[in-house]
């Protein structure tokens, strides 16, 4: 009797429990937002105390407006310095924030979302849902899903 299979008697039940591996899975929901009128002090403030390196900026209604980041923080702080020039009493969020704002679906593969990261040189994805801000998918977080990932497959 000649060998059959050399990969035995397939396990089917794995099978049927599969699912992709969604951002809604890995991404934060609990957040460091801030608002357009916060001042560059509190960003660099709270940046520093949470160690992350920017956040999404909203407005009353949770609606994603802008990104701030180091970045963003550090120009404004050169350009005063260089120019010897006072802090700008205008040095709010609203005035350094980045509007023009990629965003990422929940309902989006993770591995497609990490190709998304390599494509657009982006730190971190706000997520929205019907024009609110309800999370944000980091580098990280697609690096946590990856470790999860069991065998070869883009399938938990």
């Amino acid at each position: 009797m000649g060998i059959k299979s050399f990969q035995g008697k397939r396990d089917t039940s794995q099978q049927k429990g599969e699912s992709e591996i969604l951002v809604a899975d890995y991404m934060t929901t609990n957040l460091i937002t801030f608002k357009a009128e916060d001042s560059l002090d509190h960003v660099i403030n709270q940046l520093i105390t949470y160690k992350i390196s920017g956040g999404p900026v909203i407005n009353s209604k949770n609606e994603l407006i802008g990104i701030i980041s180091e970045t963003d923080c550090i120009k404004h702080i050169s350009e005063s310095k260089y120019y010897n020039m006072p802090s700008d009493t205008n040095n709010t969020v609203g005035k350094y924030m980045v509007k023009d704002v990629d965003t990422i679906d929940k309902n989006m593969n993770i591995f497609d979302a990490a190709f998304k990261f390599i494509s657009s040189h982006r730190r971190r994805f706000p997520v929205v849902e019907n024009g609110k801000l309800i999370g944000q998918l980091s580098q990280k977080d697609v690096l946590k899903a990856a470790i999860k990932v069991q065998g070869n497959t883009w399938k938990s």
